[in-house]
């Protein structure tokens, strides 16, 4: 009688240890593994260069982790959907150390030798300049996330396309901001370094200034090295400027805050290249770097979300801003800036551009991005058909307001409300 007990027992231990390993099976398929269940259709291949060596290489280590984290998010959210399959991307990437003579040669090895299935350009102009070229001889689509220049989408390249914001714009989403204040007594300064980015900084400024009506009452541009600004200022005070506007660099955006501070430039409004998006700003001029607005392309704190993109009328796709900084802070021990997001939201376009064209066929690929238009923890993002130019991407607007570092514009991002005028350089 013990023995049956014992056989009985053990058979029904035997039967829910079954019941349950099935069960356990068919919760990972279904839960775990969601669209993954989804026939396997294969790997699409992403090639780049990154600079992990020279004058690029800490933008260039940034970005790669970029493409790392938007990779894993993707392969983990069901991949890439084609032709009723599921595909895993992957990177295949090389070190063009900060160089556009390695440039060429390594793109044309990734297409000839790794045949990958899409491109994405180099961190900065100058190297993307190098790229954009070899990408048309083999008829390869390549994605801009770090080449800001509008000078190489005006070569008529067919390939190419931009997720970042062109130079010209950079300034645009401040001058918007400033014509939204309604003041009719805006007068504005353009004081900037003379510069191949700045100079087209300031052509686009210029271009905007002139399209919102506003007064332009100076314009200089400085040498580069350039630290004392007191002439120009006091030209600009006698011209009856009480807008500031321009800058380049770290340094002398400091160096020119600093001086017309000093020199009780009384300014409704400041808006610096640079220098203000980085916590050094504050802590080397103090009160006077309140009321100081920046352009940025990304900032930690940034408001996007599914239903921003809802009220657009637009899809979102990628984790949400949130969720991208706990993931990139998980990955890599560290918070992420603005290099890594629009590294990742490159391979963001890239996936819906390759599934809205339904093949990895490029000029498919290429059509098919011209209606793509999302939203990610990056921004909005919309090509123009002719020239691949970024054109829905808005730079975002920080402002330094009592020490904090807040994000002012576009509505859809901001933290906070614009302080204008600035009290604390007006009322003086």
């Amino acid at each position: 009688m013990k023995s049956r007990l014992a056989i009985s027992t053990a058979a029904i231990v035997l039967i829910i240890v079954i019941v349950l390993a099935i069960a356990g099976a068919a919760y990972y398929f279904i839960f775990m593994q969601g669209p993954a269940a989804e026939e396997f259709g294969g790997v699409i291949k992403i090639g780049v260069t990154v600079s992990l060596k020279g004058k690029y290489q800490r933008e260039g280590d940034l970005a790669i982790k970029g493409m790392q984290l938007a990779v894993r998010w993707v392969n983990e959210h069901g991949g890439v959907k084609l032709g009723g399959k599921r595909y895993n991307i992957t990177l295949v990437y090389y070190d063009d150390e900060s160089s556009p003579d390695r440039v060429p040669q390594l793109y044309s090895k990734l297409v000839e030798e790794d045949q990958v299935d899409i491109l994405l350009a180099p961190y900065s102009s100058t190297l993307t300049k190098a790229a954009a070229p070899v990408a048309e001889q083999y008829r390869k689509v390549i994605i801009s996330h770090g080449g800001a220049s509008d000078s190489i989408f005006q070569q008529g390249y067919k390939y190419a396309v931009q997720v970042l914001t062109p130079a010209t714009k950079y300034l645009r989403s401040i001058i918007t901001l400033l014509k939204e204040q309604n003041d009719p007594d805006i007068k504005i300064a353009l004081i900037y370094e003379n510069t191949a980015f700045s100079s087209t900084v300031a052509k686009g400024a210029r271009e905007a200034i002139q399209e919102e009506g506003l007064n332009l009452v100076y314009e200089f541009a400085y040498e580069k090295g350039t630290q004392d600004f007191a002439a120009i200022i006091e030209e600009a005070k006698a011209a009856g400027a009480n807008v500031l506007l321009g800058g380049g660099h770290f340094q002398d955006g400091v160096a020119l805050t600093q001086q017309a501070w000093q020199l009780g430039w009384k300014l409704k409004a400041i808006g610096i290249l640079v220098a203000p998006t980085l916590p050094d700003f504050y802590k080397q001029l103090g009160d006077a770097a309140n009321g100081v607005m920046a352009p940025a392309q990304w900032e930690i704190g940034v408001k996007y979300s599914p239903e921003a993109a809802s009220q657009l009328g637009i899809e979102w796709y990628g984790p949400t801003n949130e969720e991208y900084v706990q993931m990139y802070r998980e990955m890599f021990g560290e918070t992420p800036d603005y290099h890594a997001v629009e590294a990742s939201a490159a391979i963001f376009f890239a996936v819906k551009a390759i599934e809205k064209a339904g093949s990895l066929d490029s000029d498919a690929i290429r059509e098919a991005a011209n209606q793509v238009d999302i939203m990610t923890c990056f921004g909005r993002i919309r090509i123009d058909p002719q020239t691949g130019l970024q054109i829905a991407h808005q730079m975002v607007v920080i402002q330094w307001q009592n020490g904090e570092k807040k994000i002012i514009y576009p509505p859809e991002a901001a933290e906070a409300d614009p302080i204008y005028p600035a009290p604390n350089w007006w009322e003086r």
